[in-house]
């Protein structure tokens, strides 16, 4: 007698396969998606149990509320200049995708990925984090390097892989990498960064030293065993890090639920490991600036890890390679109910008087005339559609400290055939 036979009453098992809200095609209607008043939430001690605020990775963090006000408890209570920094960040970290985004059209690089609409997640958190303390970003932050004053076209180089390249064209375009900025090498292998980071922490309390760590992932990388590996080395040795989730509602085509957004939140996550887990509204940058300052005093006190869920929507495609016509309703973008993080902090600054149209129309002229001067003394040392620009035995290079014989032996025969081919960019200058 079969199994099923023994259980005639019960209906078959079936199989949840999750299905986004919103299809091509679909109106969308985001009332659903719970929006707390801003200032309506507590801000605990930066010493207290996670478990006393398990609420807070349930509902959103919010600072700025629909007038431009900041509100509540969790208002970091910025100076106006500190505020015009981070405008003039995000406004630049927006120009800049812009024009690389059309740099990739026209043939100048292989590949761009924009952050738009999520430029709070990382400029906001960048100017509440100190200069010295280690990032560990994903590929949509390069807010980062921008908010700590990288050049723009040491950036734009390292997108050509031309021969100003610092990376020696051995990344693909967008994956940067700045020691002297703390700003680790990007990985497209997904969460990787995650026991990266808690690593570094580890080994910073481990040497008494004051630097923290800060890592970022998407919530598709949640999925990643990686992010569950950083997790538990986190909260068994309360590593000084603060774990970034960066929920923008997409993994490439794949929507949240596939990582588990129907069942719960991202920031319920840190619970089971018994961290602390905020979950807050990643276009308000007073609310990211918030909660990244809160993390960092929990790191550098002895407090342990926190686990922060940026929630924020993906407004354009995954990557220059991605249409999300294919996947997503047209309509998702114009109807999310958090907004535009720059124009929010735009009305907040206009809300205080330390801002106006004509400043924000003459700074977006100004910041789109550096990208522009920037991009052309980038090109000035060749872009990707032109060729190899980088001497080819430095594919060798940075491998091991003292190169071994066979590669050695190896390089010589590729410079030998390379010489008999009469091609002049074999060796290097």
């Amino acid at each position: 007698m079969t199994a099923d036979a023994l259980r005639p009453n019960l209906p078959p098992l079936s199989l949840h396969v999750p299905e986004p809200r919103f299809r091509p095609g679909d109106a969308v209607d985001f009332a659903s998606v719970e929006v707390p008043p801003a200032g309506a939430q507590p801000r605990p001690d930066t010493a207290a149990d996670p478990a006393s605020f398990h609420d807070l990775a349930y509902t959103l963090v919010r600072v700025l509320d629909d007038e431009g006000r900041a509100v509540g408890p969790w208002d970091p209570r910025l100076d106006p200049d500190t505020l015009r920094a981070m405008l003039r960040d995000m406004a630049l970290v927006r120009a800049f995708d812009e024009r690389m985004f059309r740099a990739q059209r026209q043939g100048k690089t292989s590949f761009y990925m924009k952050c738009t609409g999520e430029e709070a997640v990382a400029i906001a958190a960048t100017h509440a984090l100190s200069r010295d303390d280690m990032c560990f970003p994903s590929y949509r932050q390069q807010g980062i390097l921008i908010a700590r004053d990288y050049s723009l076209v040491q950036m734009m180089n390292q997108i050509y892989s031309n021969s100003g390249d610092n990376l020696q064209g051995k990344q693909l375009p967008i994956m940067y990498s700045s020691k002297e900025d703390g700003f680790f090498s990007i990985s497209g292998n997904l969460a990787t960064q995650y026991p990266q980071a808690v690593g570094w922490a580890m080994a910073s309390a481990a040497k008494g030293d004051t630097r923290i760590a800060a890592v970022w992932c998407g919530e598709g990388s949640t999925a990643e065993g990686d992010f569950h590996s950083a997790m538990t080395f986190a909260t068994v040795y309360k590593a000084p890090v603060i774990l970034n989730v960066v929920n923008n509602q997409w993994a490439i085509s794949s929507f949240s639920g596939f990582a588990g957004a129907e069942a719960t939140t991202f920031a319920a996550r840190a619970i089971g490991y018994g961290m602390a887990g905020l979950r807050i509204d990643g276009n308000d940058a007073l609310a990211v600036y918030a909660a990244t300052q809160w993390a960092a005093e929990r790191a550098r006190t002895n407090q342990g890890p926190t686990l922060i869920e940026h929630f924020t929507y993906r407004a354009e495609g995954h990557s220059t390679s991605d249409d999300p016509g294919q996947y997503r309703s047209a309509g998702e973008p114009g109807a999310w109910p958090l907004g535009d993080p720059i124009a929010r902090l735009k009305a907040h600054l206009i809300a205080i008087g330390e801002w106006d149209e004509e400043r924000h129309a003459a700074q977006d002229r100004e910041v789109a005339e550096r990208v522009k001067a920037a991009q052309k003394e980038a090109e000035k040392n060749g872009i990707l559609g032109h060729g190899l620009h980088q001497p080819l035995d430095t594919l060798f290079d940075g491998v091991f400290e003292e190169m071994p014989w066979h590669l050695r032996e190896q390089r010589q025969q590729m410079l030998d055939e390379e010489e008999a081919s009469g091609r002049p960019w074999a060796r290097k200058s």
